[in-house]
């Protein structure tokens, strides 16, 4: 008995160990047993048995092997069965490029041929997946939810870059939204519609009808796409709403060998112009999949511009592509034509590599080149870039980088340009990028030669400027001629252009010789030195200062922001004398004394030009001329300019003041304001007013006189010593002392007259003596005029009045009613003088000094005095 305890004892146990036991070693044994129905030269392979926890089954890690490749992963993977089966699994890593590794087997059972067989198999069941990563796309990653059952199986895909919403019932598939954002920048392709599947899952339908939409971002509607066939021909089509021209329409053949495309046309009206042409591909031996088809096709594109139309065509293979090893002949030849350009392309190349990494090589020979007019004023002559040996892949471009401009502006002048460089898997803010550039030109404007010369890189996010250094050999403009002006980098320039921490600085400095005016001024060697300082290009701040010889510095600093250039000036207070190099010397003008500063703001934008601001001070000038000196100039300019129009006194008027003014007679207290705009308009007039000044013992006065004028402007004359001006003049013929008054109505418009209806008074008497000498002459040389001049050669003027005309031409007209008393010989006589004077201003202005031309005229003008006129109780007079 005992021993038949033992036994049952033995038995009991081996059945509660046993399960337990298989269970704890699952990750041992099952392998093994799942290779018997896993097809040939696959595994699997556990890392941690499975765990039962409340009615569900843990499966942390299972691997499947093709050969020694890794096919999938699966990680954490959960299995239910509450009301059907229900599989969730963390994640899933797929590696396509195993399935290459898996042997053909002859021996296995033959699969289900139709689709309601494969249909049929399927368990009502839900699979759910977090993380679905396929290599080597795995760009397209994200969650994977999908629900099975012999009537209907639904597939969500939900991704950033891939979204798919479709159900299959029986033949029919609704596709609900198929969502594709194939390159960073182009809005997502969207695809929806409803496909009829084949019956048969390895042959094609004898007929069929399918249509969709799909969205492109160029169209605001969805297009449409069609697909016909009949029998082993169709068509497939994409047109756009209420256009009768396809974008693509492809008649398309299939046989057992052979996939072709013939007679394809297309057309693509979203690149600025239209581009449209045909398209030919041929597939050979396409039953035998991607790796062993023969690839070879046609692809031509049509352009037009100014020049007329041009042709240019792709051709492809025959070649194979792979999802390993493509080998894939291309050559683009032929022309292209856009506007006024002209692009010529000879390029034969090879695609290789696998088929979802791709390079694109090119070989010898090839070469881009173009012509044509950018501009109307700019005609590229030829551009030439060589392209042999740069190959091209998603990384980037890699090779050496060459361009070659030749070019020439109707205006401006020649140029040539070189670029060299060398690319590492380049792409922008990607790899790296070396390069050089040279160059030179006319500038034919300023009858200048120019150069350029510099080198930098690009890499990944840093572009930075090595060297530059651009200059003239001279710039001569009018009269004015600089020597060798050369901008320099005296800092690198760099370009940091992350999107967190963007930078950019560098500095510059910019030399140029002595620059030389026709009349004789000189402007010292001179620098501008300046700084830049920001976020990238189109952000910036910068700083700088100006130096030419003792002249300066005016400091420089403002930004720009890709729109607008704004800044600041300062020129701090600074002696006029360093301005004495700026002076000709046949001038024979010296800066004596005094100070200048200014300070101006200027902002400068398309469409709105060039905008400024400030004011300019000098204090206490002085400036000697062999015959003259100007003392205690002090003068203030408060301005704005914008639209070619200057706004004068903008915060008060611009004021002048002069102390002195030292020449033939002396002024003092030479006063001036003016306010408004320059060019004047009846909207904005210019204003001159509170002009004063202390001259020849007296005053002259000038209230006002606006541009455009409306009313005359009137000089006036107070209290003018004609004493001190004929001291002035210093006539030897004559004398006159006295003091007149006078109004002089101004004109600077007006179509004939300059002064019209002036006139000169006396207040006080007025006394006339001629030159002994020239009042003898005249009577010895002419007897009848001697006998009138000896009533002049003394006489005191008790009234006068004198109208004056002066026409835009300088013709002077004085009209003059003279009444006064002479001294002949002890006697005394009553004169009245009328005379009427005519000359021509401008020649009088050539000399002051006007004795000579008096004595001509009172020799051709003066008669007997009437002979009546004989004692002091008589008026006499005298008529011209």
């Amino acid at each position: 008995m005992k021993g038949r305890y033992k036994a049952i004892i033995a038995l009991v146990l081996i059945l509660i160990l046993l399960p337990l036991t298989l269970l704890m070693t699952i990750a041992h044994w099952l392998p093994t047993l799942a290779g018997i129905w896993l097809p040939q030269g696959t595994s699997v392979a556990m890392e941690a048995s499975p765990r039962l926890t409340r009615g569900a089954v843990m499966i942390p890690d299972l691997r499947y092997f093709a050969g020694e490749c890794e096919l999938a992963v699966i990680k954490d993977a959960t299995l239910s069965h509450p009301k059907r089966w229900r599989l969730h699994l963390d994640s899933l890593n797929f590696n396509v490029d195993c399935l290459s590794h898996i042997p053909p087997n002859k021996s296995a059972p033959a699969a289900p041929r139709t689709l309601a067989e494969w249909q049929s198999l399927l368990p009502e069941s839900l699979l759910t997946i977090d993380k679905v990563n396929i290599t080597p796309w795995q760009l397209f990653s994200g969650g994977l939810r999908l629900t099975l059952s012999p009537q209907q199986q639904a597939l969500h895909y939900k991704g950033p870059l891939l979204s798919v919403d479709a159900r299959l019932n029986g033949q029919v598939l609704e596709l609900k939204k198929l969502k594709v954002q194939a390159l960073a920048g182009i809005d997502p392709v969207e695809l929806v519609g409803t496909i009829t599947l084949p019956p048969l899952t390895d042959k094609l339908p004898q007929q069929g009808h399918l249509a969709t939409k799909l969205r492109i971002p160029q169209e605001a509607a969805a297009v449409d796409v069609e697909l016909n066939w009949n029998e082993e021909q169709g068509t497939f089509a994409v047109t756009r709403p209420d256009e009768p021209e396809a974008l693509v329409s492809l008649p398309w053949t299939i046989s057992d060998k052979i996939f072709e495309i013939n007679g394809g046309q297309w057309f693509w009206p979203y690149a600025g112009f239209p581009l449209r042409g045909g398209i030919a591909l041929r597939v050979d031996d396409w039953r035998l999949g991607l790796e062993n088809a023969l690839i070879s096709g046609r692809l031509n594109a049509i352009t037009q511009g100014r020049a007329g139309k041009a042709n240019a065509v792709l051709n492809i293979g025959p070649g194979k592509l792979s999802m390993t090893h493509s080998v894939l002949p291309v050559q683009l030849t032929g022309e292209a034509k856009q506007d006024g350009m002209v692009f010529y392309a000879v390029l034969p190349g090879e695609i290789s590599g696998a088929i979802v990494d791709p390079q694109l090589l090119f070989r010898p020979g090839a070469l881009l080149r173009s012509r044509g007019r950018v501009i109307d004023s700019l005609d590229v002559d030829e551009v030439r870039w060589p392209l042999a040996g740069v190959s091209v892949t998603q990384r980037g471009v890699d090779g050496r980088l060459r361009a070659i401009v030749r070019a020439h502006e109707n205006q401006m002048g020649n140029f040539v340009l070189h670029l060299d460089g060398k690319a590492d898997d380049f792409l922008p803010d990607a790899g790296l990028w070396r390069w050089k550039y040279w160059g030179n030109g006319e500038f034919t404007p300023l009858q200048a030669k120019w150069d350029v010369g510099g080198q930098g890189e690009w890499r990944d996010s840093i572009v930075e400027l090595h060297s530059l250094s651009t200059g003239f050999d001279k710039l001569a403009y009018g009269s004015m001629l600089v020597s060798e002006p050369r901008l320099k980098l005296e800092k690198p320039l760099h370009w940091q252009r992350s999107q967190t921490a963007p930078s950019f600085d560098g500095s510059f400095i910019l030399n140029a010789g002595e620059t030389t005016f026709s009349g004789g001024s000189t402007l010292p060697p001179s620098v501008l030195t300046f700084s830049v300082t920001g976020e990238d290009p189109a952000s910036f701040q910068y700083k700088g200062e100006l130096h030419a010889g003792a002249i300066g510095p005016v400091r420089v600093n403002g930004r720009w922001d890709g729109a607008r250039l704004r800044g600041n000036a300062w020129w701090p207070q600074q002696e006029l004398a360093v301005f004495q190099p700026l002076i000709p010397g046949a001038w024979k003008m010296l800066l004596k004394e005094g100070s200048l500063y200014s300070q101006v703001a200027f902002s400068a934008a398309a469409g709105q030009g060039f905008a400024a601001g400030g004011h300019g001070v000098v204090k206490s000038g002085s400036v000697w001329l062999p015959d003259n000196q100007i003392n205690g100039v002090d003068f203030v300019l408060p301005f704005r300019f914008g639209h070619s129009t200057w706004h004068l006194g903008t915060d008060g008027p611009v004021t002048l003041r002069i102390a002195e003014i030292k020449n033939q007679f002396t002024s003092t207290n030479l006063t001036a304001d003016l306010e408004g705009w320059y060019p004047w308009s009846e909207a904005q007039p210019l204003m001159l007013s509170n002009v004063n000044a202390d001259i020849l013992g007296g005053k002259l006065h000038l209230q006002q006189l606006r541009m455009p004028q409306r009313d005359a402007a009137l000089l006036r004359l107070e209290n003018i010593s004609s004493s001190e001006l004929i001291t002035a003049v210093n006539p030897k013929q004559f004398t006159l002392s006295g003091r007149v008054n006078g109004a002089l109505p101004l004109w600077l418009n007006h179509p004939q007259w300059v002064v019209k209806d002036g006139w000169l008074t006396n207040p006080g008497p007025l006394t006339l003596r001629l030159d002994k000498d020239m009042a003898d002459a005249i009577v010895k040389n002419n007897i009848a005029a001697g006998v009138a001049v000896n009533w002049l050669r003394y006489m005191e003027i008790s009234h006068s009045w004198t109208h004056i005309d002066l026409d835009n031409l300088g013709e002077l007209t004085l009209r003059a009613n003279v009444q006064g008393t002479s001294q002949v010989a002890g006697k005394r006589n009553a004169v009245r003088l009328n005379y009427r004077h005519q000359e021509n201003l401008f020649t009088l202005w050539r000399s002051l000094r006007f004795g000579d031309n008096l004595q001509t005229w009172l020799e051709q003008h003066t008669e007997l005095p009437d002979e009546r006129c004989q004692t002091r109780d008589k008026t006499c007079e005298e008529t011209q």
